[in-house]
Order: structure tokens, then sequence, then C-alpha cells
């Protein structure tokens, strides 16, 4: 009896410990997946909000830009508690706040998207296009179908009146598909 006690501990060990082991050893890909997943169902993340993130291990980097600062706290939150994250650094900048800076983003968002075919960047929850405005300063960050698509985005947002620079990190995927 003794034995047939011993014998089904070691077996309820031997299978447990591996779904521990799972539950902690996720690897970078299925953490990183886990991010981006939590990150875009922010509530609070939008057009005008920029994140991103890098995967070192157990440790989540996050970067970007946010106008609220409930969404920076969030997205630090919802990454910690991440199975397989053990830390994360926060170092998402809350853009300050300037009535001046929400004319242009509005302004930008109107140009941007009402630009030759452009709209369908704005459409579902997590528009493709993000537009970061920081004391007149427009920045475009994202990924559209092709370059002419990029340099349209760019077009329209450098004609809005009272930006000073526009940055274009737009990526474009038939760019990428070329660069093997």
């Amino acid at each position: 009896m003794a034995l047939v006690a011993v014998f089904v501990i070691a077996a309820t060990v031997t299978i447990a410990a591996p779904a521990a082991s799972n539950n902690q050893g996720l690897s970078e890909q299925q953490v990183s997946q886990k991010v981006q997943h939590e990150l875009v169902t922010l509530p609070y993340y939008g057009v005008f909000d920029n994140l991103a993130y890098k995967v070192e291990g157990n440790t989540v980097t996050l970067y970007g830009q946010v106008v609220q600062p409930t969404t920076r706290k969030d997205a630090e939150r919802r990454v910690a508690r991440i199975s397989g994250v053990e830390r994360v650094i926060n170092n998402i900048e809350v853009l300050p706040l300037s009535p001046f800076d929400d004319s242009i983003r509005i302004q930008t968002y109107r140009a941007v998207f009402n630009a030759g075919g452009l709209y369908r960047y704005a459409l579902g929850a997590n528009p493709s296009i993000h537009i970061v405005v920081r004391n007149g300063n427009v920045t475009l960050e994202g990924v559209v179908a092709n370059d002419t698509d990029r340099q349209l985005a760019y077009m329209a947002a450098s004609r809005v009146p009272g930006v000073f620079s526009v940055t274009n990190n737009l990526r474009s995927e038939q760019s990428s598909k070329r660069a093997y």
C-alpha cells in the first residue's frame, strides 16, 4: 500500500511539473504576442497614441507616446500581469497637455484620412496609422500598404497649418516584402 502511495505521488509530481514550467517558460515570441495583444486592446489607446515594446527574456520594455496618463499606467499594469513577465520597464512618454497640439491632431487626422483613399487606414478599433503631435511637430507611425500611401500621408500632414515639422516613420508592407 505504501509503495502504491509513493508511485501515485511521484506520478502526480511528474505530471504537474511540466505544466508549471510551461506557465513560466513561455518563449519570447509567445510573450511578445501576448504583449502585443494587451497593448492594442487598451481601452484608451487610439490614433493619437503610439506604443512599442521590446521583450528580453522575462523583461518587457515599453516605449512610445500617449495623450492620457491612464494609458501609460494601464499598459504597464496589463503587461505586468502576463505569465512569464517578471519585470516591466515603462519608458512611455505622456505628451504635454496643449490645446494647440490638440488642434493639430484633429486637423492632421482629417487631412491624412481624407487624402486619396487613406480613410481605410482609420477603420477598425486600432488604426494602422498613428499621429503623434508634440509641440507642433507631427510624427506618423504605423504601417501602410505601399510607398505611395506612405508618401501621400506625409504630404497631407505637411500641408496642415501650424505644423512645424513632419517625421514620416510609416513603414510600407510593399517595401518590407522587397527587402529580403
